[in-house]
C-alpha cells in the first residue's frame, strides 16, 4: 500500500497552509473567500504588471487606426 505524501503551499492571500490537491478547489488558496478576495484586487487594478511608457506611444494616438468604411 502506497501513502501519499500531502503537499502543503501557503495561501497566497492569508499566508495559512493549504493542502495543494484536486481536492482543495480554491487551490492555492486555502478558501474561497481569500480567492475572491484576489480576484477583487485584479479586477479592481491594484494588481498590474508595470509597464514603461513611451513619450512617442503617447503623441502617435490612434492616427494608425483605419476608421473608414469600404
Amino acid at each position: 500500500m502506497e501513502t501519499t505524501k500531502k503537499r502543503l503551499v501557503t495561501c497566497p492571500q492569508c499566508k495559512k497552509l493549504s493542502e495543494y490537491s484536486t481536492s482543495n478547489a480554491f487551490r492555492p488558496f486555502c478558501c474561497e473567500r481569500c480567492k475572491m478576495i484576489d480576484l477583487g484586487l485584479w479586477a479592481s487594478e491594484q494588481y498590474a504588471i508595470p509597464v514603461e511608457i513611451k513619450e512617442e506611444d503617447l503623441e502617435q494616438g490612434f492616427t494608425d487606426v483605419n476608421f473608414s468604411r469600404q
